[in-house]
């Protein structure tokens, strides 16, 4: 095995890994917004069992692809002043869109998709997206680039690659179980 063959392997790691870490952090987000500031009490917010949305996790990754060349940009002064706009509005576009995909794709396999809820909202698109909740995704998207995703990015640097691999290999099995429950026994 080669070296480059090692560094791809990892790469691939760090994506998954960090896709799930967002996607547990989205469940959270969802959780905590539906039983102490909505106080509709609790419910699985995702679409599997397990704790996880995998929208978020979509949501960051895509964040990641489209920003972090953007992010590393430090030597061009006008662009640090307006960088965190442009993050915030790319962050809010990126995110809706996947959102809007999102709840075409779960209406086609499972009949409907979780926030529906956005009819209520003024600003909405067939209760599909809205505005509030892409504001907030563009401020969620903005805090992940330049905090949380540091942290994760040192996290995981501190793990050594055997790790590594067994935190995903283990993570990925618990997943797949999770598909094959809820979408072929459920």
């Amino acid at each position: 095995m080669t070296i480059a063959t090692i560094k791809e392997k990892q790469y691939v790691q760090k994506f998954f890994l960090c896709f799930m870490m967002y996607a547990v952090l989205g469940w959270c987000y969802e959780v905590i917004l539906e039983t102490f500031i909505y106080r509709w009490g609790f419910t699985n917010r995702g679409v599997l069992f397990g704790p996880y949305c995998p929208v978020y996790g979509v949501g960051a990754l895509s964040f990641l692809l489209c920003f972090n060349t953007l992010m590393k940009k430090k030597d061009v002064k006008w662009l640090n002043i307006v960088k965190p706009l442009i993050i915030f509005v790319g962050c809010m576009a990126v995110a809706t869109l996947i959102e809007l995909a999102a709840s075409y794709i779960l209406e086609f396999f499972t009949g409907a998709w979780p926030w529906q809820t956005y009819a209520d909202y003024k600003y909405n698109f067939q209760a599909r997206i809205a505005l509030s909740t892409s504001l907030r995704f563009g401020l969620g998207g903005t805090l992940f680039l330049y905090i949380v995703q540091p942290f994760f990015d040192w996290l995981l640097s501190k793990l050594d690659r055997k790790t590594l691999n067994i935190i995903a290999v283990i993570t990925a099995a618990v997943v797949l179980i999770d598909c094959v429950y809820t979408f072929l026994i459920k």
